[in-house]
């Protein structure tokens, strides 16, 4: 994990112009807890971001995943976590996005690790992922309305059957 003092040099660098004058990107806050370093991003700058740590040197994305912070809003959290494996230093990099219709670019072409991680986010939770090459439902079925860890979903209710292949599953030997 990086240091207080590199942390903020991390985020002072992301806060500057990158090459060509171009922003990369716009950290909204810095903060080291619990032993862990996070960086809050803001959601159009994410790629923008994300590129710029691989260049500092972390080049791992270890997992992408969601939070529901309802009733709060912004409502969700995307959350990247990182790695430098040279330094073996972890970055946590959070995005937060609206309930309504939450959205952000997608990082799969990037960071092809992305990929299904981003599909489980939209499956569970129903952040969309923009430019993403296949975005659809990876856990639940295509027709399954809703998204199950949404801190508002329902509890209860008829139980989901997956019975595409269940004669051919129960006709064979154990």
């Amino acid at each position: 994990m990086p240091d207080a003092a590199e942390l903020e040099r991390i985020a002072a660098d992301l806060r500057t112009a990158a090459d060509n004058g171009q922003p990369s990107g716009t950290v909204l806050a810095s903060e080291l807890s619990r032993g862990r370093a996070e960086l809050l991003v803001e959601p159009g700058a994410i790629r923008a971001v994300l590129e710029r740590l691989r260049e500092r040197g972390f080049r791992f994305m270890a997992s992408l995943h969601g939070v529901d912070y309802h009733p709060q809003e912004p409502r969700f959290g995307v959350i990247y976590e990182l790695l430098d494996m040279e330094r073996v230093e972890r970055l946590a990099v959070k995005v937060r996005v609206g309930g309504g219709a939450p959205e952000l670019d997608s990082v799969c072409l990037q960071w092809p690790t992305a990929n299904h991680q981003e599909r489980e986010v939209y499956d569970m939770f129903g952040v969309r992922f923009n430019g993403h090459p296949d975005l659809r439902r990876i856990l639940m079925p295509e027709d399954y309305e809703g998204y199950p860890q949404r801190r508002d979903f329902p509890l209860g209710g008829e139980p989901v059957a997956f019975t595409y292949n269940e004669s051919e599953m129960l006709s064979k030997p154990q």
